[in-house]
């Protein structure tokens, strides 16, 4: 090699070493790093579903914002604490009831140590009537409607186990390399529910939210806050959290979203909605690690549901603006053609937005058939309402898959969105399944999975400002933690400054880490 070509090559590798450098200080990982785990999994897209799932098990997933507690955790937990509880089974009707077990009513706990035949028999039927295991659609039974159905079966179990639970779906979580997770919880209100009974609705949403309250409706708020206080104190317990026995799961932070049943009168869903806004607003002020937001639920195509849904949007109208730090995210479109007139379909997830000032939309399936969709997708792409994608829920309930689902239409309107399970529990699943999914149906790239999962931890509803400069654009810092490697183990005063003052930073800046950990195996 002569000295000019020798030195030209020194100066290629110099430029090449400080480009790597620059780009570690600028917050992104080193090009090389990401570059190499991108390469292997495209070979392990290549190589089909398995070696994906194999690859993804381990990839840093962020949050998932969209789970319903009691349809995250699996039949076969329900049935152990069945027969905890000394609860009945119904053979015929597939569900738990209370005792005393009479024929055919039978004992839980027969369903517990070696099974004969028979109860091994009856034990596969209740996980299929507490899940879509082996559900195979009827001309009249549908996939939304053994989905729907599962909740009553296994209802009336202790809520003494609802930490149990919660260590359940935290240590599947840890173990797909999953940091964070909201939980869709109902806790007490049959106080709220009394009071509403007795008093109708008053001629303003005001009046009638003073004659709640006057009659005790904040009475009820002590036993929610304590209801999700008892559950994560359970959990911790059951994780060894603090100990040198510590599990992973420890690291999985939770948060509640206050669940409002939406199918119920509209006195009964006033007052519910009021005393989760109440109670939210107490655990904020508190600062304690509860509830961060509200949700309705319950199947948004039911009479009542889609009867009142524009008055339960003008409910929430009012409501954010005596509350307006409640965080709000809405089950908003999880309609299908045919499932409901096609008017039905034309203004919900506006609604939830434009009324419902909902920040996020769980669902959001039938957006293309609301009205002038394109200007809705702008409008949620400009206020960034983020949408929570639940793919094989939104198959096993609506039939809506591939093509069909709006995931790329939200996509190439740079709506926000990201992925979640809704009821991994139900649907047999869990997070990776859903990322594989997404990965195979809509060819993703590495780097569009990243931006899932930093979407997901972009919207959460932890207080604090952003670790990014600009809402949903993860390619500049914040201006405390610019010009230094994002995730690093010595973030600068400034930067520490920003992580020790939001708990939303410091949950990015941990995916940031934990991206750098994975991509440094390839």
């Amino acid at each position: 090699m002569s000295r000019s070509a020798f030195r030209l090559a020194c100066f290629a590798l110099a430029a090449f070493a400080a480009a790597a450098l620059h780009a570690q200080s600028a917050g992104v990982p080193a090009a090389g790093a990401e570059t190499r785990a991108a390469r292997a999994y495209d070979a392990a897209l290549k190589s089909g579903p398995l070696a994906l799932n194999a690859f993804l098990a381990g990839f840093p997933k962020g949050a998932d914002l969209h789970v319903h507690l009691s349809g995250a955790v699996y039949a076969e937990t329900f049935i152990k604490d069945a027969g905890e509880d000394g609860l009945c089974v119904d053979p015929v009707l597939l569900r738990l009831a209370q005792p005393p077990c009479t024929p055919p009513l039978e004992p839980a706990t027969s369903l517990s140590g070696v099974l004969t035949p028979a109860d091994q028999d009856l034990y596969d039927r209740l996980v299929d009537a507490f899940s879509m295991r082996s559900f195979v659609p009827t001309p009249g039974f549908s996939g939304h409607d053994q989905f729907f159905s599962t909740f009553a079966r296994y209802g009336g179990l202790d809520k003494r186990h609802t930490g149990e639970w919660v260590d359940e779906v935290a240590r599947r979580a840890a173990a797909q390399n999953q940091q964070y997770l909201e939980l869709m919880e109902t806790p007490p209100f049959g106080h709220a529910a009394s009071i509403a009974r007795q008093n109708p609705l008053a001629p303003t949403f005001a009046q009638y939210r003073q004659t709640l309250l006057d009659q005790g409706l904040r009475d009820e708020i002590p036993a929610d806050r304590e209801h999700v206080r008892a559950a994560e104190k359970q959990r911790r317990e059951l994780e060894h959290c603090g100990t040198p026995q510590a599990a992973p799961a420890c690291q999985v932070e939770v948060r509640y979203i206050y669940q409002v049943l939406r199918g119920w009168a509209p006195e009964q869903v006033f007052a519910q909605a009021l005393l989760g806004f109440e109670t939210v607003q107490a655990s904020m002020d508190a600062k304690e690690t509860g509830f961060v937001g509200i949700n309705f639920v319950m199947p948004e195509d039911g009479f009542v549901s889609m009867r009142d849904y524009t008055l339960q949007m003008n409910m929430l109208d009012y409501l954010h603006s005596v509350y307006p730090h409640v965080h709000i995210s809405l089950h908003a479109g999880e309609l299908a053609p045919s499932q409901v007139p096609p008017e039905g379909l034309r203004f919900h997830i506006r609604q939830a937005v434009e009324q419902g000032h909902a920040e996020r939309i769980g669902h959001g399936v039938d957006v293309m058939y609301e009205d002038d969709a394109p200007a809705l997708l702008k409008e949620m792409a400009a206020k960034h309402v983020m949408v929570e994608i639940n793919l094989s829920s939104n198959e096993g309930i609506l039939g809506v898959h591939g093509n069909m689902h709006p995931f790329p239409n939200y996509r190439a309107a740079h709506v926000p969105v990201a992925l979640s399970t809704d009821d991994e529990g139900v649907s047999r699943i869990d997070i990776t399944h859903e990322y594989v999914r997404a990965a195979l149906d809509y060819h993703l790239s590495y780097r569009d999975l990243k931006q899932l999962a930093r979407t997901g931890m972009e919207h959460n509803f932890l207080p604090g400002a952003s670790l990014w400069a600009m809402p949903d654009g993860f390619t500049t810092p914040a201006t405390a933690c610019k010009g230094e490697p994002l995730g690093g183990e010595r973030p600068s005063v400034a930067c520490k400054a920003l992580l020790d003052s939001s708990e939303k930073a410091a949950a990015q800046w941990e995916l940031e880490r934990r991206y750098r950990l994975f991509e440094e195996k390839f």
